[in-house]
């Protein structure tokens, strides 16, 4: 299955890397590679993690406090949010409807 991000998700990804590279060099990359962790057990397994909506699915990051925000579209995954658990959650399902 590919999966698809949207750019909302990319820039929100970026920003994630940068705000994890000026705390401590480096950092920002291991973040990045256990997003791609994430996206690789999505892959694998699409429907394992909880419905976040009727639609999408949320799955936690192992060593960072984020989620993916996802949803499956029979041969696509959609990535709509890769968003830290902090934040509002109101953010979270105004996005579930939009991607």
């Amino acid at each position: 299955m590919n999966i698809v991000i949207l750019s909302i998700a990319e820039e929100e990804f970026a920003e994630a890397v940068d705000y994890y590279n000026a705390q401590c060099p480096g950092l920002g990359y291991e973040f990045a590679a256990e997003v791609k962790r994430a996206f690789d057990r999505v892959k694998v397994f699409p429907e394992s993690w909880p419905l976040f909506s009727r639609q999408t699915r949320r799955c936690l990051l192992n060593r960072f406090p984020y989620g993916v925000l996802y949803r499956v579209d029979s041969d696509v995954i959609r990535v709509g949010a890769i968003m830290h658990l902090n934040r509002d959650p109101k953010n979270w399902r105004m996005r579930t409807g939009k991607f």
